[in-house]
């Protein structure tokens, strides 16, 4: 694989990891400075260099990788004068590993076309820990031949790469993807509430659940906030549950789909935001729930 020069736009929880691995990778970075990054010392050791605007960073580099909050955040990088598009050199490609809303993702994927650019939507599920490790599992959307070219790539920072269809298919895949993962979560996490009211061992609600009907990832990372009152096997705020699911539900009301459960669990999370903030971690709605009054 070739080595190029990567722009690198977030480098939180999950971009700081992806970053590590691409340097591993032997490929170059440049990195946005933003007060919302990780400290940058292990990368700059490594070579990585920063670019105090888009515009600086997207001249230097012929790969653009965002790793950003959402719809808003890639919008903004990307289009207006001081956007990436009108600097990025033609031929480089776009990879937006973002959570983001696919009608947004099929705009942006138009309009780095027409400037002769290539786009992929690369959105990512597991957790910081996988991003350190190298063990993503990504959901591209693109050009078949696109994909293929840049797989070499991805396969630096993910463990299991699946191309879904055309540009804003991985960010389609993605919203189904959280609306279950979170949906099965909140579903859990009410029911673990109910239990601890009726005065059910914890333990016991756990252990019954994982050799039944119950078992399951979302079981899992919710099993140290039931029995222990633990959050931090799933290090994801509400905040961002809560626009995923927005997203889900804007994408379900863009298809014409049924979406009456998705508003519910929609619900259950923009609550927990308004009752306890939305830095608090998802396994904090067990405790959330069990204290409220229905």
């Amino acid at each position: 694989m070739a080595s190029h020069h990567i722009g690198l736009v977030g480098v939180g929880l999950m971009g700081h990891g992806i970053a590590t691995n691409l340097q591993k990778g032997g490929h170059r970075l440049t990195l946005l400075e933003h007060p919302g990054n990780q400290p940058l010392d292990a990368l700059r050791a490594g070579g990585a260099r920063t670019a105090a605007t888009v515009p600086e960073l997207a001249r230097a580099v012929d790969v653009l990788l965002l790793c950003v909050t959402g719809s808003p955040q890639v919008e903004a990088v990307l289009t207006g004068d001081d956007g990436a598009l009108a600097h990025l050199a033609p031929g480089s490609v776009v990879i937006d590993c973002s959570t983001a809303i696919p009608a947004s993702t099929e705009r942006m994927a138009a309009a780095a076309q027409v400037r002769g650019l290539h786009f992929l939507d690369a959105p990512m599920t597991r957790t910081p820990k996988e991003a350190a490790e190298g063990r993503l599992n990504l959901l591209v959307g693109g050009d078949a031949a696109l994909f293929a070219q840049w797989r070499p790539l991805l396969a630096c920072f993910a463990e299991n790469i699946t191309h879904v269809g055309p540009a804003g298919s991985g960010h389609r895949m993605k919203l189904l993807h959280n609306y279950v993962s979170l949906g099965t979560v909140a579903l859990l996490a009410e029911a673990a509430a109910c239990a601890q009211r009726a005065g059910m061992a914890p333990e016991v609600f756990v252990d019954v659940l994982a050799k039944g009907g119950g078992a399951g990832v979302a079981l899992e990372r919710l099993r140290g906030a039931i029995t222990t009152g633990d959050p931090s096997a799933l290090r994801f705020a509400m905040s961002n549950a809560q626009k995923d699911l927005t997203y889900y539900q804007q994408m379900a009301a863009d298809t014409g789909a049924v979406r009456d459960i998705g508003a519910a669990v929609l619900d259950t999370y923009a609550q927990a935001v308004q009752d306890g903030g939305g830095d608090r971690l998802v396994p904090e709605l067990v405790a959330q729930l069990a204290k409220r009054n229905a």
